[in-house]
């Protein structure tokens, strides 16, 4: 049972140049620290509970109401917020800002799935699914490539608005 330096551990993140340092994922949890990315603009959308704590830095937390509008909590440093199962969330924050994420391993077949939608008429894009068995693979990456990767998959079917690839 390792006590883990969060605030130490959010630095060495940081110096590593990589988004992600898992925790721990044994028996049925997982956690991890993220750093926060220059772009983000998918909402991800858990087959698990998922509890997030700022360690560093704040958070706006966009999520998709029931009806479909969007709406933002920002949780500043020290806080934390509990995001439901099937609640489709986007966490932007920026890369100097660290965040602690614990929440449970995936069963077999369960999928994470990350969605787009248009940024001028907020249709539904794409939507990129995965199964995580590793999460030290930054699952969130891999769905950006293949996303940003296809210009059809950024064009509204809607009103013809193509969404600028954020990896530039």
């Amino acid at each position: 049972m390792p006590i883990i330096g969060l605030d130490a551990l959010a630095g060495e993140l940081a110096a590593s140049g990589r988004r992600v340092r898992v925790l721990w994922q044994h028996s049925e949890s997982l956690a991890f620290i993220a750093r926060g990315r220059e772009y983000r603009s998918e909402f991800h959308i858990n087959p698990s509970d998922e509890v997030m704590f700022m360690i560093r830095g704040s958070m706006n937390l966009h999520y998709r109401n029931p009806d479909g509008s969007e709406d933002v909590a920002v949780i500043p440093e020290g806080s934390s917020i509990f995001t439901p199962t099937g609640v489709a969330h986007s966490p932007r924050f920026p890369p100097d800002a660290f965040v602690l994420v614990i929440e449970r391993l995936r069963k077999p077949g369960e999928l994470d799935r990350f969605r787009w939608f248009c940024p001028g008429c907020d249709a539904f894009l794409h939507e990129e699914s995965v199964h995580i068995d590793d999460y030290r693979s930054d699952p969130v990456a891999g769905a950006y490539e293949r996303f940003f990767g296809s210009v059809e998959a950024r064009t509204c079917e809607k009103c013809g608005t193509v969404m600028p690839d954020e990896r530039l």
